[in-house]
């Protein structure tokens, strides 16, 4: 059985993990910044309400076919600067506030910490004027062709890091059982959308990294919202669904066949890898797991740790954009490393700088708090 809600003190081995001065200076900045709401910014081609997320695809732009610029067209990999992601920033920036303050709460102590964080899950989450509706009906626009696709359900996964800063923050005074029970009514509704939606249908049916980030969301919410008999299927997925399509030799052809195939195997990897820390027993290893022909999460490691540790050597060709920014702190570099007893993993992580600039390596990094989530 999965312990759902489990220790969230910090281990003192996992305290090396974490700079205390560059955590404390991050928490003191984000006490003194104005609470994000989803409701700060809208977007007249949105169809929903201020409450309703809506983004518009990276990689598509005006047609120059047409006098309007109708319908958009596709230029995989080149991020169009003019579509619209202020909500995605607005909850990424929720994100980084909620979760440095609970791992700065969890490690110094000090109620303030805690405090603030609470207040801005409420208003992010529970307040009737500011909340954001548990829907991504609207997510991943694109002009002239739909007002939303299923493939926006990947917008959602710096929300990965949310129930365990909740979790870390419920010894404190401030997350009251009020405000707790709000936040898991939140994330059941979430959940329920992601699981019977159209959108969400359509997502957990796709192939590449979208179904990875897809189920790493669905074993994230599941497991906060005590839903057993789902976190039993997103195993069975990883088992029967993500590992199947890696090759033989660890890589994922569809990232490699992509025009940033270095990024987007990261990404891949490192959502993969935190399916295996979120939904690993000691009865059902998936660390360790290998399917009838041979295909494991260690034979992924294998081929794009390397690649990782020495990026000069990147035998494919080079991401059409941002290729320079990575590798940045993945999440896997700490989980993989710690379970599966390889330091240079770690130290690897230990040895990059804290301070990420890159908005690509920001919007691709699902989880930034790996500490909480051990």
């Amino acid at each position: 059985m999965l312990d759902l809600k489990r220790d969230y003190s910090i281990k003192p081995e996992l305290e090396k993990l974490v700079s205390t001065e560059y955590l404390r200076k991050k928490a003191q900045i984000y006490l003194t910044e104005e609470n994000p709401h989803i409701t700060d910014e809208s977007c007249g081609r949105s169809p929903g309400t201020p409450h309703d997320f809506y983004s518009e695809g990276d990689y598509w732009w005006p047609n120059p076919q047409t006098k309007n610029g109708l319908p958009y067209i596709r230029r995989d990999g080149e991020s169009n600067p003019d579509n619209f992601s202020g909500h995605r920033l607005i909850l990424r920036r929720m994100r980084n506030q909620v979760s440095t303050l609970a791992l700065a709460y969890k490690m110094f102590g000090g109620e303030i910490y805690a405090a603030k964080a609470v207040q801005v899950l409420e208003e992010y989450f529970i307040d009737e004027s500011t909340k954001m509706n548990p829907n991504l009906d609207y997510a991943q626009a694109i002009a002239g062709i739909c007002t939303g696709r299923g493939i926006g359900a990947i917008d959602t996964i710096h929300l990965a890091d949310v129930p365990f800063a909740i979790e870390a923050l419920k010894g404190s005074q401030a997350m009251t059982e009020k405000i707790y029970h709000g936040l898991t009514d939140w994330f059941a509704a979430y959940l329920g959308w992601f699981l019977s939606s159209r959108n969400g249908i359509e997502e957990m049916n796709t192939e590449n990294n979208h179904c990875v980030c897809y189920f790493m969301q669905a074993a994230v919410f599941s497991r906060f919202t005590d839903n057993i008999q789902l976190l039993e299927f997103c195993r069975m997925q990883y088992k029967t669904r993500l590992l199947p399509q890696m090759e033989q030799d660890g890589s994922f052809p569809l990232e490699l066949a992509r025009t940033k195939p270095y990024n987007y195997s990261a990404f891949l990897l490192d959502n993969l890898t935190s399916i295996c820390q979120l939904l690993s027993t000691p009865e059902d290893d998936l660390w360790l797991y290998e399917t009838a022909d041979g295909k494991s999460y260690k034979k992924a490691l294998d081929f794009l740790e390397p690649y990782i540790l020495d990026k000069s050597i990147w035998p494919y060709p080079k991401d059409v954009e941002h290729f320079d920014a990575f590798p940045v702190r993945y999440s896997f570099l700490i989980f993989a490393g710690h379970a599966l007893g390889r330091q240079e993993l770690i130290d690897f992580y230990l040895s990059l700088p804290e301070k990420i600039t890159d908005e690509e390596a920001l919007r691709n990094l699902a989880v930034r708090t790996p500490v909480l989530w051990m």
